[in-house]
Order: structure tokens, then sequence, then C-alpha cells
């Protein structure tokens, strides 16, 4: 696993200039990041321990700045991916001059064609998109903004937004435990989403994170048509969707996983925009 991301990351910086790259979702480098995560026979210290050779070794040999994040972060500043993204790509050179922001490894000049790599060890991320019935990226955004965990900058009676002592924005937390949320536009898709991630489905199940969008969007008179999941997803994080849902309708939950499994993807509407097949895209079956 190590070998082979350390030939992905070689192979993005021959194939990906950065200086010329545009594109929605928020990026520091031509490897944005890359998480060792453990699925199974292997623990998360030993997954930081990859994060560390690996860095060490992209920094060196590559001669990229890398960051650590999460489990494998040098301070607790870093564990956040978002806080080392924030300024993308666009305001990396500046950020690598500020004797906070040092990389863990590899060079503290700015590399124009590599931009930076975020490397580190963490929970299984569920990248999940509601769809909504508009196209309207705003109206995303404000749902995102009420469930996603930072919440909203906090604004007065005449929309001005509130600054701290220090003269930092006041945030508003929003309603979800380890979500990230943003609300974009998909035009090949015809709608716009809720693009979430879900960093730990001990604090925020898939279920949960599905229902109480749909919550949101009702109270701001939208409907929540379906959703997405991108690459991969537990089976058990399903499997609980189905059981939840059971129960909502008073149907026994006692029922083979096959049939928990129809229940999760029908209600989750997970085919409205691609068809979710669930050899393909639950990692116990691609592993099996």
């Amino acid at each position: 696993v190590l070998e082979g991301a350390f030939r992905l990351i070689a192979k993005a910086t021959e194939l990906i200039d950065m200086s010329t790259h545009k594109g929605a979702h928020a990026r520091l480098g031509a490897t944005d990041v890359v998480p060792f995560v453990p699925v199974s026979g292997v623990t998360m210290e030993e997954c930081a321990e990859l994060a560390r050779r690996l860095g060490a070794r992209v920094g060196s040999e590559l001669g990229i700045p890398v960051y650590l994040y999460e489990f494998a972060a040098t301070a607790p500043y870093r564990r956040n991916l978002a806080d080392i993204r924030a300024g993308e790509y666009e305001g990396l050179a500046e950020k690598l001059m500020d004797p906070e922001w040092r990389p863990d490894f590899g060079p503290d000049a700015f590399v124009p064609r590599s931009g930076a790599t975020v490397i580190g060890a963490r929970k299984f991320l569920i990248a999940y998109n509601i769809n909504l019935n508009t196209t309207d990226k705003r109206l995303a955004n404000r749902v995102a903004f009420d469930v996603r965990e930072k919440g909203r900058k906090k604004k007065d009676a005449d929309g001005n937004v509130v600054l701290d002592p220090k003269g930092e924005p006041v945030w508003e937390p929003g309603l979800l435990k380890s979500v990230k949320a943003v609300g974009w536009t998909i035009p090949e898709f015809g709608c716009a989403q809720i693009s979430m991630n879900l960093t730990d489905l001990d604090e925020t199940p898939l279920h949960v994170a599905f229902d109480t969008c749909e919550e949101r969007a009702a109270d701001r008179g939208l409907r929540v048509t379906g959703s997405e999941l991108v690459g991969l997803v537990p089976r058990a994080a399903l499997l609980a969707a189905g059981r939840h849902y059971l129960a909502r309708m008073g149907r026994s939950t006692g029922v083979p996983e096959k049939d928990l499994l129809h229940v999760a993807i029908r209600t989750l509407g997970l085919s409205e925009v691609k068809t979710f097949d669930p050899a393909e895209r639950v990692i116990e079956n691609r592993l099996g």
C-alpha cells in the first residue's frame, strides 16, 4: 500500500500541472490528500506510521511540501483537513511563508507544478451527496450550513458578520457532529447537491445525515429527491440505515442482509443519478 501510494503521487506529479488547474472542489495540490484507513487487520497507529513514512519519502524524493493530518498530525491545529486546505493552492505560496504552516516534510518553498500534499490516517470517511429539487447553489448552501458541524458565520440584525474581541468571525454551530458540507450545482445531473463528508459514522450515521438534510430542506421549501455515494461504503452503514427505515415503518428488522440493503438503497435514493451496485460499491464486497 505504501509503495502504491508513493507511485500514485509520483504519477500525478508527472501528469498534473496545478498552475493550469481549475475546479470546484477545494484542493491543495496535484495529489491533494492521501489517507490511510484501517479497514481490517491493522491499527490506526500503524496507519499513522505509514503516513509518516510516506510523507518523509514524498518530501525527500519528489520535493513536494507535505502536511500530516488527523491521527498522524504533528499538532492539534493541523488535525483538520479543511484547516490545512484553507487558502487552497492559490494561497499556498503565502501559507508556506507562515512559520506556523511550514510543512512537516519537503521544501517550505512553493512548488507551482505539484502544490502540496496532505497525508494522514483517519477513520473511514463517506463522501455523500444529497440531491435537491433545485439547481440553485445558494439554496443548497443554506441547507449545508444548517447541518454541517462548523455551521455558519453569525450575523446581526443588519446582516453584518459578528466578530469576537480578536476581530475573528463568530460561528453558529450546525446540527451534525463530524460532518463537513457545502452546496454546489452539478449541471449534468440537473440538480444542486449538499456535498458532505461524514468523517465519523459513530457520531453521525449515513441515515441521520440524510434525514436531517431532508428535514432542513423541507423547512426551506425544498425537497430531497435522492442521494449519491462517492466511492466505497462500509456494509454496516447501509445495514444500519436499512434497520432504521424498517423500524420507522413499524416492520421487523430481523430480515436477511440483502433485504436491509434493498431498503437502504431505495429509501436513500442511491440510484437516482447513477446506478448503485452493492457488489461494486460496498467495500467488503470489493475486498472479498
